[in-house]
């Protein structure tokens, strides 16, 4: 007689059937409640970084700020080397000083030479008068001297007129050089104290230093990094892709949890979203006229800006992985 088949155990297959329906209740659980909601992994912290960089070359005698040093809006970062500027400001300024005598002098001439050619005028109206007067007299009244006197007369107040005339058009054309003169001198003073201004590097926003590379010492040339100051105000740039926007529009609430800072969900809302894809703006961007073209799903970044006072309690610095979570079909 043959012994019985040996009976199959069941035991394993339930453990399977369990596990698999765990799985899936899992999964169901996490579309359950993340069904309302775009998420992405391809997000970061943004901000605006300024670049400190000189406008002139100088040497550095000043440093006022350290690494990671919280800054204002117009604080001193550094100080050039200014007595160039500080000689090239005198300079100028004695130049506008020259230019403002010369004008005077000049506007003095001017009205000289104006007196002038009245006091011609007046004489010549006079000889004028006197001729006149010898012309309705009788002829035989006057003398042929009195009446070539009087044409003589009446010829030179006319050369006196033409030549005061002249001298006065000629002051015044000095004076309008003058004028000009001084007016170049003034915008001289204007750019050498520009030109001062800029031995003074301050703050462009509050912010932190960041990446400061300049020393006591150190001879800079025009736009050589110096330091960077990055700013205070942080938001989100989070790259969704395209199949995801149907159901993000602006102004639509979101939360953000930073790798940074575990166990915070920071609250924040959509506040625009990109007129072009991230390739699009790349330095080579992609040609897809080609005979081998293949698809692919493009990401568009959306800011996202916090609404969430805790933001300033933690360190949030652009460059940072977030993962936010936004509000979608609202």
């Amino acid at each position: 007689m043959e012994p019985p088949a040996p009976r199959r155990r069941l035991k394993p297959f339930i453990i399977l059937a369990v596990i698999l329906s765990c799985i899936a209740l899992a999964c169901f659980a996490y579309y359950w409640l993340n069904r309302g909601y775009a998420t992405t992994d391809d997000a970061q912290i943004d901000g605006s970084i300024y670049t400190i960089s000189p406008q002139i070359a100088g040497r550095v005698t000043q440093i006022d700020v350290d690494d990671n040093q919280h800054v204002r809006a117009g604080q001193v970062l550094a100080v050039l080397d200014d007595r160039d500027a500080q000689i090239a400001l005198a300079k100028a300024q004695a130049g506008m000083a020259q230019a403002a005598a010369q004008l005077t002098v000049a506007t003095a001439q001017s009205a000289e030479a104006a007196a002038q050619l009245a006091e011609t005028n007046a004489d010549l109206q006079q000889a004028q008068q006197d001729n006149s007067r010898f012309q309705r007299v009788n002829p035989h009244a006057v003398t042929q001297q009195q009446v070539d006197a009087a044409a003589t007369a009446i010829a030179a107040a006319k050369a006196k007129s033409a030549a005061a005339l002249a001298n006065r058009d000629a002051m015044q054309g000095s004076a309008a050089a003058a004028r000009a003169a001084l007016a170049a001198a003034q915008v001289a003073v204007r750019n050498a104290r520009l030109q001062l201004s800029y031995t003074i590097l301050t703050a462009p926003a509050a912010g932190h230093v960041s990446m400061k590379t300049a020393e006591l010492g150190d001879v800079v040339a025009p736009g050589t990094a110096m330091m960077a100051v990055v700013g205070d105000p942080v938001w989100v740039t989070a790259n969704y892709k395209e199949t995801q926007l149907a159901g993000i529009q602006p102004g639509a609430p979101a939360t953000i949890a930073v790798d940074a800072v575990p166990g915070v969900a920071f609250k924040a809302h959509v506040d625009s979203i990109q007129y072009g894809t991230g390739s699009v703006f790349s330095l080579l961007p992609a040609q897809n006229a080609t005979g081998n073209y293949i698809k692919i799903v493009q990401r568009v970044p959306v800011k996202l800006v916090f609404d969430d006072a805790r933001v300033g309690q933690y360190l949030l610095a652009p460059g940072m992985s977030v993962e936010p979570s936004i509000v979608v079909g609202k």
